[in-house]
């Protein structure tokens, strides 16, 4: 546990105990990165399966919209 308090994904806080933490935010470089890293795990699977460039990027773009909208919460 000292580890993971250490790393920075739990916090031990006076009264409460041990909680998980509060993501950090990834610098500019970092983020950089994890995004070089993902595209091109997704191209080299896209070729590996034959798609085309076009239906990367509407896959993309479809995802991009279906994240900007607000989650809708459906009430029983």
């Amino acid at each position: 546990m000292q580890y993971l308090i250490q790393e920075g994904w739990l916090e031990s806080r006076p009264g409460i105990g041990t909680v998980v933490a509060d993501p950090p935010q990834a610098r500019a470089g970092e983020r950089k990165r994890i995004l070089q890293q993902e595209v091109e795990q997704l191209v080299v699977e896209a070729r590996r399966v034959g798609l085309e460039l076009e239906e990367i990027i509407a896959a993309i773009e479809s995802h991009w919209v279906r994240f900007e909208k607000p989650l809708e919460v459906s009430r029983k």
